[in-house]
């Protein structure tokens, strides 16, 4: 990207997680760093996420979920985005994923994974490193 054009990334809550005070923090420490965040709120599909990710076009998205989830809606997230040709998002996941569970969400096509506890200063080197 140039250096003048503003990084677009959507924080998204995929699932029946009804917790999102991280995700906040995260699209705070974003915004400060000068990105344009867009937050969906709470309770979202996968399809809800790619719709608004598409319609918002996006660089970047970064899911955050505590539910368990994860290995469920995760890939199916970015195989709706590569059906719908959104396959040059930068997709993220944080929150609370086991550790055995994240080589297998890598191979799903997310690209790096966020424990608790990762500072925000990591999260945001690794949108502004990786987002084409």
């Amino acid at each position: 990207m140039g250096k003048d054009t503003i990084v677009r990334v959507m924080v998204a809550k995929p699932g029946l997680d009804g917790h999102d005070r991280g995700a906040k923090v995260i699209a705070r420490a974003l915004r400060d760093a000068g990105m344009e965040v867009i937050y969906t709120g709470l309770r979202q599909t996968p399809e809800q996420i790619v719709t608004a990710a598409l319609q918002e076009d996006v660089d970047a998205l970064l899911l955050s979920i505590l539910s368990g989830a994860h290995n469920h809606l995760f890939p199916r997230i970015t195989q709706l985005l590569r059906e719908k040709g959104g396959e040059n998002i930068l997709v993220m996941g944080g929150g609370v994923i086991p550790q055995d569970d994240i080589p297998g969400l890598k191979q799903a096509g997310i690209r790096e994974v966020f424990g608790p506890g990762t500072s925000t200063e990591v999260i945001v080197n690794f949108v502004k490193e990786n987002v084409n």
